[in-house]
């Protein structure tokens, strides 16, 4: 599976950062590349996980947005 788009992106919390299509693990002082091809198999795939509900959320504000537009009073 392909790493996920962003070329620099923090993985939500996690001492995990992916750089030029590569995952790292960050210590804070010094980073060391994730090598082990299983490992970032899950982190690749928990990236697109996280990024799939962030746009469902995103979405879901969206749709929420736009029926409080179409009904002020906030009616359902």
């Amino acid at each position: 599976m392909s790493p996920p788009t962003p070329q620099q992106e923090r993985l939500a919390h996690a001492p995990v950062v992916l750089r030029g299509g590569r995952w790292w693990l960050d210590g804070g002082v010094d980073s060391v590349p994730a090598s082990d091809p299983a490992f970032t198999a899950v982190l690749d795939d928990f990236a697109l996980s996280i990024a799939a509900a962030d746009q469902a959320v995103a979405d879901l504000l969206i749709r929420q947005d736009e029926a409080s537009c179409i009904d002020p009073g906030g009616r359902r």
